[in-house]
Parts: C-alpha cells; structure tokens; sequence
C-alpha cells in the first residue's frame, strides 16, 4: 500500500517527480533552473518579495539572491 502524498518525506517526494524527469528526458540544467524558479517565486510569496528576509531565510546573501531573479527572469509581483 502506498504513502499519501502528504506522509512521503521530501526525498521521497523529489525522488518520484525526478524520475518522471528523467523519464521524459528532460535536461538537469533545465530541471535546476526551472526547480529554482519555482523555489524562489515561492520565496518571494511567503516573504511578501522582501529580499533582505528572503535571502536570511534562504542562507544566502542579498545580492546573489537578487543575481538569481534576474539570471532567472524572475519578475516582481504587483
């Protein structure tokens, strides 16, 4: 019997999306990219796109994180 999807640990949710990935031959670059988008935007959302807060959050600086929104084309939210 399987897991509901809320049970599953987090490697084991990863673990499952990953496989579809892979098994449609999707690129790791554009997995990571795409993973980190999300990641972000979702950041963003929760920490009402304050950036300071965000990058403390995240364990990373200021600047890399504002390098990433625009590496990613990551837009603000009105």
């Amino acid at each position: 019997m399987s897991k509901k999807y809320e049970e599953l640990t987090i490697h084991q949710k990863l673990e499952s999306l990953i496989h579809d990935m892979v098994e449609k031959e999707i690129h790791l670059k554009e997995a990571l990219a795409e993973f980190e988008k999300i990641y972000l935007e979702t950041a963003a959302s929760k920490y009402r796109a304050n950036k300071s807060k965000m990058a403390q959050a995240l364990g990373i600086h200021r600047n890399t994180l504002h390098n990433r929104f625009k590496v990613l084309k990551i837009k603000k939210k009105k």
